[in-house]
């Protein structure tokens, strides 16, 4: 069931379309508040059942992600490895995502694709979530050198991002001053004769 506050939280920030599209796609923002609720079990395995299923160079799915718990140990430890910046919003969130990438296929050789393949997966999960009008907010300001030693990843692999979740809602006062107008600002996208051309290439 939509709440009011969920569909205020979707309607403020609607796309300005050139074309029709599928409203998953443009409903979908990168909200910095969130509804105070749990993410339910049942919808956290239907996101990363959806990761699971995303392309990927010769099906090698080099993705990793390490997820926790507003309120665990953990989400405290990957909180400690975000930027001052998004300190000052992610907790709200109620479930915080490290991701990560294999380097390497298992046979040795460089997977120079495995960034975009992560970048694939964390896109399914994130139209998934749509779907369950869970808000997706992800991070470059991430210490990944930190994270490493912190939660001993191993040789071959490198974490990427951090990624916020959480049912859209909550209010705008559980941000910082200079956040709201972030918050509130219009959504702008390059036009498209700037990104696609046909037979050119677009600088």
């Amino acid at each position: 069931m939509v709440t009011t506050n969920q569909e205020k939280a979707i309607s403020y920030k609607s796309a300005q379309l050139k074309e029709d599209i599928h409203p998953i796609l443009y409903q979908r923002w990168s909200p910095r508040i969130f509804a105070d609720k749990p993410i339910t079990d049942q919808h956290l395995r239907q996101l990363f059942e959806a990761l699971r299923w995303a392309p990927s160079s010769m099906n090698e799915q080099p993705w990793r992600i390490l997820y926790t718990r507003n309120g665990s140990d953990i989400f405290n430890e990957i909180f400690n490895c975000l930027s001052e910046f998004n300190q000052s919003w992610v907790k709200n969130a109620s479930v915080l995502l490290l991701t990560a990438y294999k380097e390497k296929f298992d046979n040795g050789k460089e997977n120079f694709h495995a960034l975009h393949d992560l970048g694939l997966g964390i896109a399914n999960l994130t139209f998934q979530a749509q779907h369950h009008l869970i808000a997706v907010h992800q991070m470059a300001g991430v210490d990944w050198q930190k994270a490493h030693e912190v939660f001993q990843i191993p040789e071959g692999y490198h974490v990427t991002t951090a990624v916020a979740l959480g049912y859209y809602g909550g209010e705008l006062s559980a941000l910082p001053n200079d956040l709201i107008e972030k918050e509130t600002a219009k959504r702008k996208r390059k036009a498209m004769e700037e990104i696609v051309l046909e037979d050119k290439f677009p600088i």
